[in-house]
């Protein structure tokens, strides 16, 4: 029996970022794609481009830079989404138009209010139309496994009859169980015996999201969608790293399938994106997590010593992950090294991006006693997603008398112009961020404030992401700072929020621009 490939598709960037607080501008999506692509993912779900602007302007550059990977936009079954999906993703090499339509009874009675047949014809059109810009068209029965599985043969009927090339069943809710969605998929991997390959978007609500998604493969489905780190709505979406390494580490149960995954860029494209969310897997988290590969009782690391097959089913240089994280680099490393420890972790970066980030790591290294490959991936991870910098933060001054009020003195460069700012508040993060708003004329809410240590030692990198809402009627935008002075830190990622938000706001104006020109 000849090996089958299970293709992955990865959809961090669509349904990964709908996790709280997992927004990313353009430039981190762009550098997210790229990693994914590294990693061997076969479909790149990268938006919504019917969404918003800057989706679209994510997936239309996305799809300009990949090559190898199919990139993908998802659109709700009607023409204006198909259209903006379709233009979002032509220019690339390889494409895909994922649309969908929910197919539950409580789906279409309370949230479509429409009957059955009327739900068919809305998939058939939709398929019908998207074909207008691809060949490679998925259609997913949204909230399938509450679905009756007579309906779910007849739409998939019409639909691959229209043109659908993958048939994807969600647990949209995470509702099943694993031999449930292994029925669900066997009875429909028979029905459609071939006419399009079958799919399983699992969602993790009661924590099944990988075992029912294994499940599936032995049941027929061939595509199985999930995001790194199990990002997602509500509880998250299967793990890729999860599904990838059982695949490969129970070789004896799936010895009849294989993936195009790179196992060794899984643990680089977990920190590049936990870097950028800000969202860290838990400790015990299997294959990413910090505590996946240690081992604190004195009979395990007795074992281990002896042989680590004791307790380690997978070594962690499978992943991508070495255990030796001193960079041996100080100030008067060159380029050519920096360059080389930079490929080991997994970065290949353009000259431009080289530079900036070999000079923040020169004033990095004069401040640190020593630096930690994870001071490496942030500072990295941080220099190759900037938005464009609108604001830049120069300096920051600070008094906080104990019995005064705190004050702040900002200076910010804008275009040429410097701009020089003061303000008090409640507290010495609030006069930051006061002083902030006077210089931009923009009164924004923070609403998350998160604050971490990068590695180890009292002169860590602090890691600081915001989350901030500059407009009611929009979503709050995440911003990210890094330095050893955590307050330096919360100003460059307010500064951060602000420029993506200033930057979305250039996007939309632009499209309302465009849209004027063509009518």
């Amino acid at each position: 029996m000849s090996i089958e490939t299970i293709k992955i598709f990865d959809t961090t960037l669509r349904d990964g970022e709908q996790s709280p607080g997992a927004s990313m501008n353009t430039e981190e999506k762009i550098q997210i794609a790229i990693q994914l692509e590294k990693l061997g993912v076969d479909i790149i779900e990268a938006g919504f481009a019917a969404a918003s602007p800057g989706d679209f302007e994510a997936i239309s550059k996305i799809a300009e830079r990949v090559t190898n990977s199919t990139v993908c936009s998802l659109a709700r079954a009607v023409d204006r989404d198909i259209k903006s999906a379709g233009e979002a993703i032509a220019k690339a090499k390889l494409k895909r138009i994922h649309t969908f339509i929910a197919t539950s009874p409580i789906h279409m009675e309370h949230k479509l209010k429409m009957t059955p047949d009327e739900v068919i014809r809305r998939a058939v059109r939709a398929v019908e139309y998207a074909r207008e810009f691809v060949e490679d068209i998925e259609f997913s029965c949204e909230d399938a496994g509450r679905s009756d599985i007579g309906f779910l043969k007849e739409i998939s009927d019409a639909v691959i009859e229209a043109g659908a090339t993958t048939i994807n069943l969600p647990d949209t809710v995470g509702f099943r169980l694993p031999f449930e969605i292994g029925e669900m998929v066997r009875t429909m991997s028979e029905y459609t015996k071939g006419r399009a390959i079958i799919s399983v978007h699992n969602h993790n609500d009661l924590g099944l999201g990988v075992a029912n998604s294994l499940e599936a493969v032995l049941n027929g489905a061939r595509q199985i969608e999930c995001t790194i780190n199990g990002l997602g709505e509500r509880a998250g979406n299967a793990a890729l790293e999860e599904i990838v390494m059982a695949l490969k580490v129970r070789g004896d149960v799936f010895k009849d399938f294989k993936t195009n995954i790179n196992t060794k860029e899984i643990y680089p494209t977990s920190r590049l994106i936990a870097n950028i969310t800000g969202i860290e897997p838990q400790p015990n988290k299997a294959i990413v997590g910090k505590n996946a590969f240690a081992h604190e009782s004195g009979i395990h690391q007795d074992g281990m010593l002896k042989n680590r097959e004791t307790y380690e089913i997978m070594s962690p240089e499978t992943i991508g992950l070495v255990k030796d994280d001193t960079l041996v680099l100080g100030k008067h490393s060159g380029r050519a090294a920096f360059r080389d420890k930079l490929a080991k972790l997994g970065f290949t970066l353009e000259d431009e991006a080289l530079n900036a980030s070999f000079e923040r790591f020169k004033i990095l290294a004069d401040r640190k006693k020593e630096i930690y490959d994870d001071d490496l991936r942030a500072l990295v991870t941080n220099e190759m997603t900037k938005a464009t910098q609108i604001y830049e933060l120069i300096s920051l001054q600070l008094m906080d008398f104990s019995e005064g009020t705190p004050s702040s003195v900002v200076k910010i460069r804008k275009d040429d112009e410097v701009l020089v700012e003061a303000s008090i508040g409640e507290g010495t993060i609030d006069a930051i961020f006061k002083t902030i708003d006077r210089i931009s004329g923009f009164n924004g809410k923070l609403q998350d404030y998160k604050v971490k240590s990068v590695s180890q030692g009292k002169d860590a990198l602090a890691s600081v992401t915001v989350k901030v809402a500059f407009n009611d009627k929009e979503p709050a935008i995440i911003g990210h700072g890094l330095h050893i002075d955590t307050m330096l830190a919360s100003a460059r990622a307010y500064i951060g929020a602000l420029n993506s938000y200033l930057s979305m706001e250039g996007m939309l104006k632009k499209r309302h621009s465009d849209s004027s020109q063509t009518i």
